[in-house]
C-alpha cells in the first residue's frame, strides 16, 4: 500500500508536464503582406499647338438707341417688340401738324421773298437804263442794286427756313437707322418726347458679334517676346484665328478672328483688351453672352501629354509617381504646360518610355515595392487582346476557381 502511494506521488509530477508540453504548438510562420497595387500609364506623344484661354463677352458690332429728332407727343408706334428691323423701316410717330405748319409758314415766306426778289429785279434793270441817260442820281442806282442784293439774300434765307422746316416734318416719322433687332419699346404712344433725348428703344445688329476679352499682362509679354523672335506673326499684322466656347459648353466649336487689339494697358487690370469677330448667321448669339476664348500661341510642336489625375502636388510644385525596372515608386518633380481636356502637357520631368502611375497615388510613397496593372479609361477593353491575357480581379478569380470542376470528377 505504501509502495503504491509512492508510486502515484512520482507519476503526478510527470503527467503534469507531459499535459503541458502537448498544449503547446508551434506559432506559424508570419504571411507576407500584400503589395500596393497600382495603375499606371506611359506618357503620349502628340503635336500640339500652346494655346491660352480667357473669358470675355458678346457685343453688338452696331448698337444704336432709336430717339425723336424733334419734340413732341408720340402719336403711334409702328414695330413690335423684340422684331427684326430693316434700315430705314417706320418705327413711331411724332404729331406732325405743328410741323406742318412751320413748313407752310415757310414756304409762303419764301414765295414772299421770291415775289420780292423779281420786283427788285425788275428796279435794277430800270436804274440800269435811267442811269445811262443821267435821268437818276448814282445814289438811286446804288440803293437799287443794294435793294436787289439784299432781296437775294433774303430768299435765300427763307429757303433755308422752308428746307429746316421739311426737314424737321421728316424727322416726326421714326425709322430704323441699321439693320437688326429692336428691344421693347420705352415710351407708349401719349407721352412727350424731347428731340435727342427720350430713348424709345435699342436696336443691335446680330450679325456679324463681337467677343470681347482681357489678356493678362504676362502673357502679354510672352506673346510679343514670341513675336520679335519671329516664332509667330501679330494680330496687327495677319488673321488669326481663335476658338470660342460658350457658357454650357465643353469645347471650343465656334470660330472668331481677331481683329482689334487695343493701344494701352488697363493700369487698373493689368490686361489689355481684344477683340474678335465671330459669324452669326445662324443668330444663336446675343450680346452680353460669356464666352470661353482660346487663342493660339507658337507653332504646332510635338509634346509629352499625361492624365491629369496623375499628377500631385508638393507645396506648389508638381510631381509624378514613376514605378522602375524593380517595380519600386520613384518621386519625379515635372514641369506641366497646357491642359488638352483630360490630359496635361508635360514640358519636362518624363520621358515617352516613363512608366507613370494614374491611380492609387494615396496609397505609395517613394521606395515603396508595388504591384501595377495598365490604365484604361471606362468602356475600353482592360488590356489589348493582341498584347496579355485580360486581367481578372482576385476575387473574381477565386470564385470561378471553386465553381470550376476538378480533373479527377471530369474521369
Amino acid at each position: 500500500m505504501r509502495v503504491f502511494v509512492a508510486m502515484g506521488q512520482c507519476l503526478m509530477p510527470l503527467a503534469t508536464i507531459c499535459l503541458l508540453s502537448g498544449c503547446q504548438k508551434v506559432a506559424p510562420a508570419a504571411a507576407k503582406a500584400k503589395l500596393p497595387e497600382v495603375f499606371i500609364a506611359s506618357p503620349t506623344e502628340e503635336v500640339i499647338t500652346e494655346v491660352e484661354e480667357f473669358t470675355g463677352r458678346t457685343m453688338a458690332v452696331s448698337t444704336v438707341e432709336v430717339r425723336a429728332r424733334v419734340t413732341g407727343y408720340l402719336d403711334s408706334i409702328q414695330f413690335t417688340d423684340g422684331a427684326d428691323v430693316k434700315q430705314g423701316d417706320l418705327l413711331a410717330e411724332v404729331d406732325p401738324r405743328s410741323y406742318q405748319a412751320e413748313l407752310d409758314k415757310a414756304e409762303a415766306a419764301a414765295a414772299q421773298a421770291a415775289a420780292r426778289l423779281e420786283r427788285m429785279s425788275r428796279q435794277l434793270t430800270r436804274a440800269r437804263k435811267l442811269i445811262e441817260t443821267k435821268t437818276i442820281s448814282q445814289e438811286d442806282f446804288e440803293l437799287a442794286e443794294s435793294d436787289h442784293r439784299e432781296a437775294i439774300a433774303n430768299l435765300d434765307a427763307m429757303v433755308a427756313s422752308k428746307d429746316a422746316a421739311a426737314l424737321n416734318l421728316s424727322f416726326t416719322k421714326i425709322t430704323a437707322p441699321i439693320d437688326g433687332q429692336i428691344s421693347r419699346r420705352l415710351v407708349d404712344p401719349g407721352n412727350l418726347i424731347k428731340a435727342d433725348d427720350t430713348p424709345l428703344a435699342t436696336i443691335v445688329s446680330r450679325n456679324p458679334i463681337h467677343a470681347y476679352f482681357d489678356v493678362d499682362e504676362r502673357t502679354v509679354l510672352r506673346i510679343r517676346r514670341l513675336i520679335q523672335q519671329g516664332t509667330i506673326k501679330s494680330a496687327r499684322d495677319s488673321e488669326t484665328t481663335v476658338r470660342i466656347g460658350l457658357a454650357d459648353e465643353e469645347g471650343f466649336p465656334l470660330e472668331g478672328v481677331i481683329n482689334f487689339v487695343d493701344n494701352q494697358i488697363e493700369a487698373t487690370t493689368g490686361t489689355l483688351r481684344l477683340r474678335a469677330v465671330i459669324n452669326n448667321e445662324q443668330r444663336f448669339l446675343s450680346p452680353g453672352m460669356f464666352v470661353r476664348v482660346q487663342v493660339p500661341i507658337g507653332i504646332p510642336h510635338p509634346a509629352l501629354l499625361i492624365r491629369e489625375e496623375a499628377l500631385g502636388s508638393d507645396q506648389g510644385q508638381r510631381f509624378v509617381y514613376l514605378v522602375d525596372d524593380s517595380s519600386k515608386i520613384q518621386y519625379q518633380r515635372v514641369k506641366i504646360g497646357m491642359a488638352r481636356g483630360n490630359l496635361r502637357v508635360i514640358e519636362s520631368g518624363v520621358k515617352l518610355t516613363d512608366k507613370i502611375v494614374v491611380t492609387g497615388l494615396q496609397r505609395v510613397r517613394p521606395g515603396v515595392e508595388v504591384t501595377t496593372k495598365p490604365y484604361v479609361l471606362p468602356g475600353e477593353p482592360e488590356v489589348p487582346p493582341a498584347t496579355a491575357p485580360a486581367i481578372v480581379p482576385a476575387a473574381a478569380a477565386e470564385k470561378a476557381a471553386e465553381s470550376k470542376p476538378s480533373e479527377t470528377s471530369k474521369d
